[in-house]
């Protein structure tokens, strides 16, 4: 008889660091380059794989870019438990301050057999927004 396994989204925690690059940044053309790390941790007690992502990155002007994609930095990377993940990926604003917010789409993974996609309820972990701003801009 197979087990039904279940996680509460709430047990993948998501925590981020920003960085203002100013030597990819050229302030005089609208260009503020940012590097923000991301650490992806499963607190639950069952493997989950990250299967896509969605952003919203919001200037100080209020526009919004959205972008979707599989996975991220070109995994689709499985998270034991107990376990993180964690990335460094990179966004260019028109504006010295702005935030970014999304979500990733995850799927539970059975470490003791092949993955089958089709077989997969999903579900969406939030990822809360965290502010992009140069040194000075927020002072």
């Amino acid at each position: 008889m197979s087990q039904i396994k279940t996680l509460n989204p709430a047990l993948i925690g998501i925590a981020t660091q920003t960085t203002y690059l100013p030597t990819h940044s050229r302030p005089e053309d609208n260009q503020y380059t940012f590097a923000y790390t991301v650490t992806i941790s499963n607190a639950g007690d069952v493997s989950v794989q990250l299967l896509s992502r969605f952003w919203q990155i919001t200037d100080a002007d209020g526009d919004v870019q959205e972008v979707r994609g599989e996975g991220v930095v070109g995994e689709q990377p499985i998270i034991r438990p107990g376990r993180y993940f964690r990335y460094t990926s990179g966004a260019t604003l028109p504006t010295p301050v702005g935030y970014m917010n999304g979500e990733y789409t995850m799927i539970l993974h059975d470490d003791d057999r092949p993955l089958d996609l089709k077989d997969q309820l999903a579900f969406e972990v939030q990822i809360p927004a965290f502010t992009l701003h140069t040194p000075t801009s927020l002072n």
